[in-house]
């Protein structure tokens, strides 16, 4: 009878810590992301310091494992000094929760459902490189199976260059940019997989431009921002993605700002990257801008046809399956958005042809991507015309959105936003908040402005067709 009542005072006092690490775990992340992810995790048994819990389904686990066990361990010795590691497995299946079993889970981004499926290598982090920080990094994106042309080649170079430096550091920072798709990811994570075989002992952290804000913002919530800075200033390598995420957040960039000019001061590599070249990343700091170009900036440029064909031919050898040489050449003549689109209409024709067991032809590719092929037929964007235009008329990306009102932008912006009426089904609204929020009226004019301008000037005519021609090409 004592042995029992023991037992029931042990686990009301576990109950009781549990519940306080459940409150904590609500404060500390809020009421969306704990009832998403935390509220249903049970508390099973503490055996001997190691405390197991459960979660209805392998899918709230994995991402409860990938992306809270760290932090929910640490809450847990805090409460109890005895606890020495914690376990999270799926709860076996029954008439009470067969129902939570078959729920449909939170609607997840691809970067999300990676990072839930494709946990980070065991040997790619220590166990001092703080995993509560540290982003998963996809073991698919190696430098193994990037392939590299001629839009590519000197940002591959620079990564290559950097992840193999042992004790110098030959570009800093190394600035990748590039539109959505190209491969800025990919390379980020290649840099860091091969950073951990060519130096164990580097301590690396890898995190999007989304979390460093978070996180500082919770350290400054959480009065911790010694911790914050220490935890950001003691690694070898700092990889940043996204970094245009921090535009226009001017405390973050303060602390940014700092913590770059710590490891550059103690020659630490910084590798970011960004959907723009610093120059032209609306919202950043001048200060921020100038050290953001201070070391090597390469431009990943959108992918030409041969460079489209090897990553199709590459991804159907890996996958070790045969399929007609026509059929990618089909693909990368039509897809030209990205390469992420690209993949995604070659999984889709496989899975087609697997899943109703028929053969893969160019018929059945044309049947299977029709909306697709017709989106992509004149799938124009903005900011390809912005971009296009800003060459051609030598003018910054960053005046297209500007409030500058001298000929030698207003000219440019106004014949952008012409073509953008011309080439894209967006409407004027859309269209002018693309230039820096402004009015439809403002686009109206401007096509009538540049209606008029090209009865009158020859020269100007002709610029506009050749550009129409170059967008549309």
């Amino acid at each position: 009878m004592k042995h029992q009542e023991a037992q029931r005072m042990d686990m009301t006092g576990n109950q009781d810590n549990w519940g306080r690490v459940r409150e904590r775990l609500r404060a500390e992340y809020g009421d969306a992301t704990y009832n998403s992810w935390l509220k249903n995790i049970e508390l099973d048994k503490i055996d001997n310091g190691h405390v197991n819990m459960t979660l209805p389904t392998r899918f709230l686990r994995d991402w409860v494992i990938n992306n809270y066990a760290n932090r929910i361990r640490q809450i847990w010795c805090s409460e109890d000094d005895n606890v020495q590691s914690i376990d999270i497995h799926v709860k076996p299946a029954t008439t009470g929760n067969m129902e939570a079993r078959t729920r449909k889970p939170p609607t997840l981004g691809l970067g999300e459902i990676i990072e839930t499926f494709e946990p980070a290598p065991r040997n790619a982090l220590r166990a001092d490189q703080t995993p509560s920080l540290m982003a998963p990094l996809d073991p698919r994106f190696t430098f193994d199976n990037f392939v590299v042309g001629k839009s590519n080649e000197l940002a591959h170079a620079a990564a290559r260059r950097v992840s193999d430096a042992r004790d110098t550091v030959p570009f800093n920072p190394l600035y990748l940019y590039g539109g959505v798709g190209l491969g800025k990811t990919h390379l980020m994570h290649a840099i860091g997989h091969a950073i951990a075989v060519n130096c164990p002992n580097k301590k690396v952290l890898y995190l999007s431009a989304e979390k460093f804000m978070y996180r500082f913002i919770r350290a400054l919530r959480f009065k911790d921002t010694m911790n914050f800075k220490d935890q950001f200033r003691s690694v070898d390598v700092l990889m940043i993605d996204d970094v245009q995420f921090i535009a226009g957040k001017e405390s973050t960039q303060e602390e940014f700002f700092h913590t770059f000019n710590a490891l550059v001061d103690q020659n630490h590599q910084i590798i970011i990257s960004g959907d723009r070249s610093p120059t032209d990343l609306e919202g950043m700091e001048e200060r921020m801008r100038s050290r953001l170009g201070w070391g090597l900036v390469a431009d990943i440029h959108p992918t030409d046809y041969e460079l489209r064909l090897g990553i199709l031919q590459s991804k159907v050898e890996q996958a070790k399956i045969n399929i007609d040489q026509r059929i990618l050449e089909f693909l990368a003549h039509r897809i030209t958005s990205n390469v992420r689109e690209l993949e995604g209409a070659l999984n889709r024709v496989l899975a087609y042809s697997d899943l109703v067991g028929r053969a893969v032809t160019l018929e059945s590719t044309q049947e299977v991507l029709r909306d697709l092929l017709r989106a992509n037929d004149r799938r124009i964007t903005i900011e390809e015309i912005q971009k296009q235009v800003a060459e051609h008329f030598n003018i910054r990306m960053s005046d297209m959105h500007s409030a500058r009102r001298a000929r030698a932008v207003a000219r440019p912006r106004q014949v952008a936003m012409y073509l953008a009426k011309q080439l894209t089904s967006r409407s004027l609204p859309e269209i002018g908040r693309k230039f820096g929020g402004r009015d439809h009226t403002t686009v109206m004019h401007a096509v009538r402005k540049i209606d008029e301008l090209c009865a009158a000037d020859q020269s100007l005519s002709e610029d506009i067709e050749l550009l129409r021609r170059m967008l549309e090409g």
